[in-house]
Formats: structure tokens, sequence, C-alpha cells
């Protein structure tokens, strides 16, 4: 990531109404309650959606009370659109974007930033890549110049992309620092192994050494067209008027003859450890195939996620949970902490579970209690947990998008993801219409004997042996 500003983070909570009898003063009038929780989604602001004649689409909410505003380029392009030879070239682009295109040098550039009080940032993934201003409302029109000039106009020039080199490789440093990463990075290279979306974002070393100019033009020029491209916006904005600023400054795009063909993953079950047995902290990751963004069990497996849910003995309350995972590590003092996590793309996903723990002689415990709640999961989640948890992920869901900027996200994604942008009333209907059976059905499709990636990273000697926890994820092994 590299940015002028800084990102805004997202936090994920949630509790149902409180009773009354809390209230000291006295019980307020029904006038004074505007809406009901459904009403309050149904009067979200509409998602305005055009599409220019180069496949190049605007996508905006405007809330006229905003005096800020967020707006961006999405781009169907990551690191999945990547060779062995020029893994990093998407991720080296978003830091070329910011030194200087053939208008603005990197000090005007800067300094246009900052006298208009903006935040500039851009973002890489496996599948998309974001470049974003937020500004005062008043100063869209020119951070809507700026984007076009950087993702159009940028000089590449030589002696930037050697002084650029030293920042992506301690970047990359950092990045190995943070063991979450080193083993979900891990994890996809496993399980998707001879498959582009098995490879780093920030590619390897010997990669980032030798990236061309010649490499970071033709990925340009391969992967950013309009086709591919969702101006976003949200906060204060006009629609319209953005429209006339994509003619003006996306318009001349041509589209692509075609788009690159994504060859699909094969899953591989495997088995990858890091042993250090010098590491405070083990970390454990096991995950089956999950399914892709538009697939219909996406949302089903969404609760599923949440119905294992996430926890973090910092927190203290564990005794107090109902989740049957959490009080079995709790209990036994098996990890520091743990969340499940359900990772979609394009055409495939990652369903699992990430565990951190100093209990490095009894990780063959918490893998048990895990692969249980899976198993679990599978034949006996009941209504209650189901409720709970549909709560909990529409409430995290909607507190994602307590700004411009996750707004702005929000749309872009689900542009490139969906073609269109599903409303928080829509959203809340899906999941609201998973039932406990539709869990156990999912969690049976693409857990139960199902094949199983493994990472193990840190003092894992105690961590059960493949074939034993391949076994355990047979229905026979219960």
């Amino acid at each position: 990531m590299h940015r002028f500003g800084a990102r805004t983070s997202v936090g994920v909570t949630g509790r149902r109404g409180l009773a009354s009898s809390i209230l000291t003063g006295p019980t307020p009038s029904s006038a004074s309650v505007s809406y009901s929780y459904a009403n309050s989604l149904g009067n979200t602001p509409a998602t305005r959606i055009t599409k220019l004649s180069n496949g190049f689409t605007v996508a905006s909410e405007a809330n006229p009370n905003n005096q800020t505003a967020t707006v961006g380029i999405w781009i169907d392009a990551g690191s999945r659109f990547e060779t062995t030879k020029n893994n990093g070239t998407a991720h080296f682009l978003e830091h070329m974007a910011f030194k200087g295109t053939k208008t603005r040098t990197q000090l005007n550039l800067e300094t246009q930033i900052e006298n208009i009080g903006g935040h500039l940032n851009a973002y890489t993934s496996r599948e998309q890549t974001v470049y974003y201003a937020k500004t005062l409302s008043g100063d869209v029109n020119t951070a809507v110049d700026i984007l076009s000039d950087i993702l159009q106009r940028s000089n590449f020039s030589e002696d930037a992309i050697e002084r650029e080199r030293d920042v992506i490789l301690r970047e990359a440093e950092e990045v190995d620092k943070q063991k979450e990463e080193v083993v979900f990075d891990h994890l996809h290279a496993s399980a998707f192994q001879g498959n582009a979306l098995g490879m780093t974002i920030l590619g390897p070393a010997e990669n980032i050494k030798s990236i061309s100019r010649a490499d970071l033009v033709q990925y340009v020029e391969s992967n950013y067209t309009p086709d591919r491209m969702v101006l976003s916006a949200a906060g204060g904005v006009d629609h319209d008027a953005l429209v006339k600023l994509a003619e003006t400054h996306f318009g001349s795009l041509k589209p692509a003859a075609s788009k690159p063909t994504l060859s699909k993953p094969t899953f591989i079950g495997s088995d990858l450890r890091a042993r250090y047995d010098d590491h405070p902290t083990a970390h454990l990751a096991f995950a089956v195939e999950g399914v892709s963004w538009t697939s219909p069990d996406y949302w089903p497996l969404l609760v599923a996620q949440s119905v294992i849910g996430s926890w973090d003995r910092a927190l203290g309350a564990a005794p107090h949970l109902s989740n049957k995972l959490v009080s079995n590590v709790s209990t036994h003092h098996l990890a520091n902490s743990f969340m499940s996590f359900n990772t979609s793309y394009s055409d495939t996903g990652l369903f699992g579970i990430y565990a951190v723990s100093e209990n490095k002689m009894h990780l063959d415990d918490l893998t048990h209690y895990i692969q249980q709640e899976w198993h679990r999961v599978c034949m006996s989640v009941t209504e209650a947990e189901v409720f709970r948890a549909k709560n909990q992920l529409k409430t995290s869901m909607l507190l994602a998008l307590d700004g411009t900027t996750p707004i702005a996200e929000d749309i872009g994604r689900q542009m490139l993801v969906y073609g269109k942008r599903l409303t928080p009333w829509e959203i809340d209907g899906l999941i609201e219409s998973v039932s406990a059976a539709d869990v156990m059905r999912v969690a049976t499709k693409y857990i139960y004997d199902k094949e199983v990636a493994v990472i193990g990273y840190g003092p894992v000697e105690s961590l059960q042996d493949y074939s034993r926890i391949r076994s355990a994820m047979s229905p026979i092994y219960y």
C-alpha cells in the first residue's frame, strides 16, 4: 500500500436494543423515533450507475449532508493477472503512480494534494487495484483530474524505479514481521499451487529487483482498460457531474479487444510448516476450498463463518459467550486468539480458521476442537445460533459502511464483482433468508470430508501430522 494520509479502518461490534428499563429520563415519544430498522435500511441514498460508450463505469452514492467525498478508480486487475516472471508488477505500479506524471512532478503532485487538504491512497489485492482520494466535496474535480493523470500519464522514470525498489524491499521486510500476513501468503501458495492466485502480492525479492519500465508499461496497457475500470464515489458528490468528468478524463480510452482469461485454480489439500522453535507463539491456519463472490452458497457460508466466530483472550468475555469453540479454547487455555474467515475470489475461495497460541505443546488439542466445531456446524447448528450469527453479521457489515471511504470501496468492489451494487436492504434480505438447515447444508458440502490445507508457523512441533488432520475431516473419524 502507498498513501498520502491515512487509510480508514473499520471495526466489528454489535448489540441488539437494550431494555427500556435502563432509561433514566422520560420515555421518548414515538415522534422522536424517525425510522425502524427496516425503514432505515430502505432510506439509504440510491447508487446511481452510468456506463460510458467505451465501457468505463461511473457509480456513486451521493449524500448532500456530507461536506467531504471519496472518489477513486477501482480496476479489475491485481497480482492474479501476473506471471511468475512479472509477479509484483501490480504492486510496483501502485508505488510508481505517485512519482510524477507527464504534467506533474512528484513535488507538484504532493503539493496539490496537500493544498486541498486531501488524502491520496492506493492499494493492491490479488484481484483488484485501487487508487482513490478523499477530499472536500468542492475539490472532487481536482481529485478526478489527479487520478486520471497518474493512471494514464505516469512517467515511470528509470531513476524513480530504481529508488522505489529499495522502498518495496523494505516494505516486504515489514510484511514478513506480520505473521498473519505471512501465514495467509503461505496458505494461498499451498492451496493454489501452480496458479497465479497462489502468488504473493508484493512478489519475490528477485522480481522486485528486476522489474523493468517495460514490465510496468506492458501491465498498464494490458490491464488498465476502461471496460475493467469503475469510477466510484461517495459523499458530497454529484453523479451527473462525475459522468461529465469521466467523459473528459477517461472517455478517450480504448477498450481491450478481450479480457485476459483466468484459469480456475485447483484447490490442493496440502501441508506447509515453517518451524521456528524460538518464536513466542505458534500460528496455525486450516482451510478448505470456499466459494466465489457470485456463488449462491456465498451467503450461507458467510453465516457459517459468523456462527464459528472469532475470539481474543484480551477481551476477557469468554466464560459468558455461547460459542462452543470459544468455551473449549478459553477453558483449556489453548490459544491466545482465533478467527474464522471466508475469503472469496471471482471463481473460488478459502474457508477456514486462523489461530495464534503460546501453548505450543497442546496444538493437537487446539486442532481437535477446531475440527470438532467444523463437524458440529455440519450437523447440529441451532436456529438460535444462526439468529445470533445473522444479527452479528448484519451489524458488522453496516458498521463497515460508516464513512465515505468504505462506501466508495463497497461500491467499487461490488461493481467489479457483481456488475451492480447490492443495497443494504438487499444484503439484509440475503442474510435473513439463511436458515440453520442452509448453514448445515453448505458446511457439509464444503467442509465435511473435504481436502484441507494446513499451515503451521513458529513452534509447531506438537501440531499433528497431516494424515491425522486429514482423516479427522472424514465422518468415519467421529
